[in-house]
């Protein structure tokens, strides 16, 4: 099981999704950022640490949401998510093709990965009331 971290990062009542490429492990799928948490690291070090890398910006962690554990066929993730704002410097993808905010409305018409989805089936009713 891996352990990877994502951040659910709203504004304005819109959360951000970022598109992977096409040589990843899930082409052309939107998925919350994050990554894989280092040894001897917390989660929210971890999170606050993969934004920087693959945004250039800094954020708030403001709540952790459920976890959810989903089996790709090739590898077990459990994706813990947290809640952040961004509190410096304009987002610039350097791992993701593109990036897009959008409502919770909208979040079914989205081509997510298989563990962002479960994700955001398991966490609607909180992200329904962070997006208000």
């Amino acid at each position: 099981m891996i352990d990877v971290c994502c951040a659910i990062i709203v504004k304005d009542a819109k959360i951000l999704a970022v598109q992977r490429g096409p040589e990843s492990s899930h082409p052309w799928q939107w998925e919350f950022p994050g990554g894989k948490i280092h040894l001897d690291e917390h989660e929210e070090q971890c999170i606050v640490r993969e934004i920087d890398e693959e945004l250039s910006v800094e954020v708030d962690v403001l709540d952790r949401l459920q976890s959810i554990e989903f089996d790709y066929g090739t590898k077990q993730i459990r994706l813990i998510p947290f809640v952040c704002v961004i509190i410096s410097g304009e987002i610039m993808l350097t791992e993701h093709l593109a990036q897009r905010w959008f409502s919770l409305e909208e979040w079914k018409s989205i081509n997510w990965s298989g563990a962002d989805y479960e994700l955001i089936l398991k966490n609607q009713e909180k992200l329904e009331r962070i997006t208000i």
